[in-house]
């Protein structure tokens, strides 16, 4: 994409604002419970090894609960890819509808499987397949949710409002957590082998439904309703993977780097620190779930204030100074946590990680959703997002518990963040979009210290 296309985009007029109010409900509620689900995988992983796995040997069992959890993440790019393109050809509500009850399949049998010891090896084989079963829905899930959001934000406040759905996904990592310390902290060793490890899962059915309501009655976006219009008069073509392929291919591979490193620090510092806390650090699990918890409350908070300093500053203005930064720190704050293990040290170091998380993250839905065409939307992001996110955040508890067994090195998750920031880095400066996108920002916000108020278009919101 060149800076003229860039210029060229549309700006849209204000929605509803009621319409604004229930995608944003719908995001945060819907979205949040759908990684409360996801995630609570990693949280009992150990738990789930020995209930699902038990093969003699703790360490090969927990190889298994986690190469499961990564199977999850593979199918995430085939997920992501057919309910974009069924939202960008049917609508974006109808296809979240399917993602709800999706998931809450998948979790359900999860949270009611039988263990190996009842059913033998069929019992692994009803996880993995559960694990199939969310993947696919969790792979259109992000995605659906930022289009819906920053398609129905006003003009100007889409970075901002893109963020609630990044404070979803924080709420899910702070319930989560916190459900999972509780119920560590207050059952016994038996206990939580028999049931508790069920709870959070059974939890996540349940209130699934709800989040079904609510994304069920959320009107399509002004934006895909004009699309939907132009189609149906014969003013836009079909939708063909091909086309997309061709003509945003580029633009894909900048929502990639945009994501990489957010999605890596996430899934490292939030989903496998608590696995690698307890097995290579030998603090308890509950040391790292408070970590977590604190972290969640961070990051639910800042988020929103992450994506309005982007609206008011410029997203990839910030993108390059704030990646930098992390990469710089990141190596530093492993040395401090394994040094001299601690409680204390792995607090410190987690908050100081959610910062940084925060300000690098809290634009991404944003970022990602105004960088591709109405038409191909959801396709978009959902391509480039879920293999980011499989790649770099799915694999990375296998990836990195694989390499530091084989290194012998606790510093293998520092090393694997600053890996990741250096292909974020290279991924959006070295594509024509991320230029575009940085010149854009550029040229609206100058000088740095007084941004523009006014509306900022989407990078490619016409579809010409």
């Amino acid at each position: 994409m060149n800076a003229a296309e860039y210029e060229g985009a549309s700006t849209p007029t204000a929605p509803d604002p009621r319409q604004v109010r229930r995608a944003l409900l719908a995001s945060v509620i819907g979205s949040g419970f759908e990684w409360f689900d996801f995630t609570a995988y990693v949280y009992f992983s150990k738990v789930i090894a020995e209930v699902f796995f038990s093969v003699g040997s703790p360490v090969v069992s927990m190889s298994l609960a986690l190469a499961t959890f990564a199977l999850g993440f593979l199918i995430r790019p085939l997920g992501g890819v057919l309910l974009g393109i069924y939202a960008d050809r049917v609508g974006r509500t109808r296809a979240l509808s399917l993602v709800m009850l999706t998931m809450c399949a998948g979790t359900l049998m999860l949270g009611l499987a039988p263990g190996y010891a009842t059913l033998g090896i069929a019992a692994p084989l009803l996880v993995l397949l559960a694990r199939l079963i969310q993947g696919l829905a969790i792979g259109g899930q992000f995605s659906l949710s930022s289009v819906v959001v920053v398609e129905s934000a006003p003009p100007g406040k889409k970075m901002f409002y893109g963020s609630f759905n990044m404070s979803s996904q924080a709420l899910a990592m702070l319930l989560c957590s916190g459900c999972s310390y509780l119920l560590i902290n207050n059952l016994t060793a038996n206990s939580l082998v028999a049931w508790g490890w069920r709870v959070p899962f059974l939890i996540g059915a349940l209130i699934g439904p709800l989040g079904f309501y609510i994304r069920h009655n959320v009107a399509e976006s002004a934006e895909f309703e004009a699309l939907r219009k132009q189609v149906r008069t014969g003013a836009a073509r079909a939708f063909r993977l091909g086309d997309f392929v061709r003509e945003q291919g580029d633009a894909a591979l900048c929502a990639m780097g945009v994501m990489i490193i957010g999605t890596a620090s996430n899934y490292l510092w939030n989903a496998y620190l608590p696995v690698y806390v307890e097995h290579q650090l030998h603090l308890p699990l509950k040391a790292a779930l408070l970590g977590t918890f604190i972290g969640g409350v961070i990051n639910f908070l800042l988020f929103p204030i992450s994506g309005k300093l982007a609206d008011k500053f410029g997203a990839y203005r910030l993108f390059y100074p704030l990646v930098i930064s992390w990469l710089l720190c990141t190596f530093p704050l492993f040395w401090f946590i394994v040094s001299a293990p601690s409680l204390t040290r792995l607090l410190i170091a987690q908050i100081i990680a959610s910062f940084f998380q925060v300000a690098i993250a809290g634009p991404h839905p944003g970022m990602l959703a105004t960088i591709f065409p109405a038409k191909a939307r959801s396709t978009g992001v959902a391509l480039s997002y879920n293999l980011a996110v499989t790649l770099f955040g799915g694999l990375a508890p296998l990836t990195v518990s694989t390499l530091t067994q084989v290194t012998g090195s606790h510093y293998v998750p520092a090393f694997y963040v600053v890996f990741a920031a250096l292909v974020s880095l290279t991924l959006v400066a070295f594509t024509r979009t991320g230029q575009a996108a940085l010149a854009r920002d550029r040229a609206d916000r100058r000088p740095f210290s007084a941004a523009q108020q006014g509306p900022t278009a989407d990078l490619q919101s016409s579809d010409s």
